[in-house]
């Protein structure tokens, strides 16, 4: 066998090891009926190289623009969440907007980001966790960044002040994003008490304190 074998070999057992002895946190996100209203940004000259037809309003206050995550994973467990991540996540230009608005990673993440939109975009962020300046480039191009440190990285284009997006870095992978329900589980965790978080970037941030079992799922369900 192997020396690759060997450690593939080794996170697999790691992995089957912590899914037979850990609990799920499974609950619903609850937002406000009337959540705030997006500004409306229009297009000073649609219809030309730099600018696409339409309103393209973003709608603000979705629950699947959420982030629901733990403070904390034992790292068994996050060693074996790290060795399922294997896609890479994309923060795409599409229709002038950024899609997803909200993407969640964990740390030493690269993300991707292609413009699939017929006019030029440019992807650049101030964030002191993560500034870049991706240039502008076309429609089927694509640049990357790593993100290496854990914390929010507001991303826009300078071509359209009416794009935002928002990177949330976390410092492991024990997190999820709801469905356009409300719902969500997150990872299988080890038995133990945790502080269960959701996040949402017109809503702001709640949190509510789980026990887990040693197997089955626990209810968690929270409110803006």
């Amino acid at each position: 066998m192997t020396t690759f074998s060997r450690a593939v070999l080794a996170v697999l057992l790691c992995a089957l090891a912590h899914s037979a002895s850990a609990g799920v946190i499974r609950g619903t996100l609850h937002v406000p009926a009337h959540p705030p209203m997006a500004a409306v940004s229009m297009n000073a000259y649609p219809g030309h190289a730099n600018s696409m037809p339409g309103m393209n309003a973003v709608p603000h206050g979705l629950v699947s623009d959420a982030v629901i995550y733990v403070d904390r994973v034992p790292a068994p467990a996050e060693s074996a969440l790290a060795a399922l991540a294997t896609t890479m996540p994309r923060l795409a230009q599409r229709d002038q907007a950024f899609a997803p608005r909200v993407l969640a990673i964990a740390v030493g993440t690269r993300v991707d980001f292609p413009n699939q939109d017929p006019i030029y975009h440019n992807v650049f962020s101030l964030s002191p966790v993560r500034r870049f300046d991706l240039g502008k480039y076309p429609r089927g191009s694509s640049r990357q960044v790593l993100f290496e440190k854990p914390g929010l990285v507001k991303v826009y284009c300078d071509i359209h002040s009416s794009m935002e997006a928002f990177v949330l870095v976390l410092p492991h992978h024990g997190f999820t994003q709801p469905s356009s329900s409300g719902a969500f589980a997150l990872p299988d965790l080890p038995a133990g008490s945790y502080v269960v978080h959701a996040w949402q970037p017109d809503l702001g941030d709640v949190s509510l304190t789980v026990d887990v079992p040693e197997t089955g799922d626990v209810s968690a369900n929270l409110s803006f």
